[in-house]
């Protein structure tokens, strides 16, 4: 398998250079050159499968031939071996047709462990076969942080640097980062938002010179292999449900576009998905632009939903590449728009096409604190303020009542406990493995919202003191 930038300037790679590069050298994302396919009856046998052999063999077809089945179904054992629930990803019925993928039960409690966990021994095992060190590089609006520090810490091979917005995650985000003691784990607050961290990131992957030098890679959901493992619980929760002999549909909270992005993957690779439903809160660049034809920044709103406070969708580019028939060029016009002036437009027949999959809502705080409420009352299961929006999103939009509708639980309720306990009277409770997060010491170096400083600590930390 090879793979492409969607800027159409960067030569084709294999699956372990787009592991260890995350973003193309062009300023593009990679996509695989075509997808691949699984027939219904692959599809349907899925569901007698564990989780840990299913994700071995959905990514198979991305990784090879670097990486051969038998070595990802061991890769997969391991990083799964580890969550708290035997399904890995359970399902959780909630009415007649509606459920919650339940994807909180890894070590940070947020569905990025879920890419990460694996992700962090693929990249074990590709530098321990080229005998290679990285420097990884990551901004957070508060799970992805966590959740990489996780899969990285103590690895010989990585230094692990996360820039998260100084006051915009909940303590309990905060503190899974900041109190994390392994001398390879750096943690960054920056005075700004996570728009801000996420452009440091692409200013400092945009210095050719640092890249080279500190041997840069991702881990954010820019990085393919993300989006890849991200695919897996979609085709579990699907296959469960009964696709692909019956379609299904998916609510997702969405701020960086990545993770309704692998249910769109999953679609292209055969599960019968009917619609996907993007649920943001008040910064709803995304649902204005399903709505209007236009993606246009606003500024960044603060609340009880903050992993969704974005306002620039990295990851809605690979999906405007598909949908543009994979032109590069059209790509580089359209985010050169957006660069310059905060503002893009699509054609009208590629807007309707993506009108046929996609539907989208907004949530404000108080509704989100209502549906947090209603849900509890009714079935005494307590939903996080994001998969609160995305259920109640989910539930507003949802084409046909006969399609099962999943909404993903992408977080445990307890790493927001201000915000649950507001709307349910009722605080939730860390896992007992976690209790003593609110008392241990925190690692932190603050910074303003300046590229330079920044990339001088992190070639200081990797010991390459005095370059520039």
């Amino acid at each position: 398998m090879k793979y492409l930038s969607t800027r159409g300037e960067a030569p084709p790679i294999e699956f372990e250079d787009v592991l260890l590069s995350g973003l193309a050298p062009d300023g593009g994302l990679y996509l695989p050159e075509a997808w691949p396919q699984f027939d219904a009856g692959t599809l349907a046998g899925f569901s007698a499968l564990p989780y840990h052999e299913v994700a071995a063999r959905v990514i198979a077809p991305f990784a090879a031939p670097g990486i051969d089945e038998a070595t990802l179904a061991g890769i997969a054992s391991e990083a799964y071996a580890g969550f708290e629930h035997p399904a890995v990803a359970p399902l959780v019925q909630l009415d007649t047709n509606s459920w919650l993928l339940e994807l909180f039960h890894g070590p940070t409690l947020a569905f990025k462990d879920y890419a990460l966990q694996l992700v962090g021994r693929l990249f074990d095992h590709v530098l321990a076969k080229r005998g290679e060190k990285v420097t990884v590089v990551a901004a957070t609006s508060g799970d992805t942080g966590s959740a990489a520090i996780e899969a990285c810490r103590g690895r010989a091979g990585m230094e692990i640097f996360v820039l998260h917005p100084r006051g915009r995650v909940s303590e309990v985000q905060r503190r899974q980062m900041t109190t994390v003691d392994a001398a390879n784990v750096h943690n960054i607050a920056v005075e700004g938002t996570f728009d801000d961290c996420q452009a440091l990131v692409k200013a400092m992957f945009g210095d050719v010179r640092f890249r080279a030098e500190c041997r840069l890679t991702a881990v954010n959901s820019i990085n393919w292999a993300r989006i890849a493992a991200q695919a897996v619980y979609y085709v579990t929760a699907g296959v469960a449900l009964g696709a692909p002999r019956r379609p299904v549909a998916f609510s997702v909270p969405t701020g960086n576009f990545g993770n309704v992005f692998a249910a769109y993957v999953a679609r292209c690779m055969g599960l019968t998905v009917d619609q996907l439903i993007v649920a943001t809160n008040r910064n709803d660049i995304l649902a204005r632009f399903l709505e209007t034809g236009a993606m246009e920044i606003g500024d960044v709103v603060p609340t009880i939903s903050p992993s969704m406070d974005i306002q620039v969708s990295s990851n809605f580019e690979r999906l405007l590449y598909d949908y543009v028939r994979r032109d590069p060029a059209a790509v580089r016009r359209a985010m050169e728009r957006f660069r310059q002036s905060g503002r893009m437009t699509v054609a009208a027949v590629t807007m309707a096409g993506m009108r046929g999959l996609f539907a989208a809502g907004r949530r404000d705080d108080d509704e989100t604190r209502r549906t947090v409420a209603e849900v509890f009352e009714r079935s005494r299961v307590m939903l996080d303020p994001h998969t609160a929006v995305g259920y109640g999103v989910g539930q507003a939009q949802r084409r046909d009542p006969g399609i099962p509708l999943i909404a993903l639980a992408t977080a445990h309720p307890a790493k927001f406990p201000d915000a649950v306990e507001a709307a349910t009277g009722t605080r939730p409770n860390l896992p007992a493995r976690l209790e003593s997060l609110m008392t241990l010491p925190e690692r932190v170096e603050t910074f303003a919202n300046d590229a330079a400083p920044i990339m001088a600590f992190v070639r200081d930390r990797i010991g390459l003191r005095g370059a520039a």
